[in-house]
C-alpha cells in the first residue's frame, strides 16, 4: 500500500489529547505536518498547545504507538515551536466535540486577540451567552472557568490563544 498524508491523519485521528479524550491530536491542531519520504518513511510534526504542557512526550509517544500499530516502523515524530499553536488550528468537528463535552469552544479570531474575548463565553450546555468568567485559571493552562447565569452551571473554556 502506498502511504499518502491523508491516510497518516486518519490514522492519527485515533490519537485522543490526553487531557480531552473525545478530541483528536489533528481536530485540535497539534499535528502541524505530516511528510512521506523514500516511500515508506513517515515524519509527523506536532506544536504543543503549551510549552509547558505536561502531556507533550505522552502525546508524541502515542502518535509513535499508533504509526506502528499500524504497521508504519520507519518514522520520526517531532515537537516544534517554530509556528506557535493558536486556537484557530482547532478544526469544526474538533469544536463540536469540545461543545459536547461540555467545554465552551474557543471563538475564532482573525485579529489581535481583544482581552474581552477571554471575559465572555457561550455556555455549551444551554447556549446561553449570559455568562461570567469566573477565573482565567483553569485545570489547566488552557482552560479558563466560567458560569451560566441562565441554566447556573459552571464550565470550563478552551481558552484563545
Amino acid at each position: 500500500m502506498k502511504l499518502t498524508k491523508e491516510h497518516i491523519l486518519t490514522l492519527l485521528e485515533e490519537v485522543k489529547d490526553p487531557e480531552i479524550p473525545v478530541l483528536s491530536l489533528v481536530d485540535l491542531g497539534v499535528i502541524t505536518g505530516v511528510e512521506i519520504s523514500d516511500g515508506n518513511h513517515v515524519t509527523v510534526k506536532m506544536t504543543p498547545t503549551f510549552a509547558g504542557c505536561p502531556a507533550m512526550d505522552y502525546m508524541k509517544k502515542d502518535v509513535e504507538r499508533t504509526l506502528e500499530k499500524h504497521g508504519i516502523t520507519h518514522h520520526t515524530v517531532s515537537m516544534s515551536f517554530d509556528s506557535p499553536w493558536d486556537s484557530n488550528r482547532i478544526s469544526e468537528k474538533g469544536r463540536k466535540a469540545l461543545k459536547e463535552f461540555g467545554l465552551a469552544p474557543p471563538p475564532a479570531y482573525d485579529m489581535v486577540l481583544d482581552l474581552d474575548i477571554l471575559e465572555y463565553a457561550t455556555c455549551p450546555y444551554c447556549n446561553s451567552e449570559n455568562t461570567t468568567m469566573r477565573t482565567p485559571f483553569g485545570p489547566t493552562l488552557c482552560r479558563s472557568m466560567h458560569y451560566c447565569n441562565d441554566c447556573r452551571q459552571m464550565f470550563e473554556q478552551f481558552k484563545p490563544l
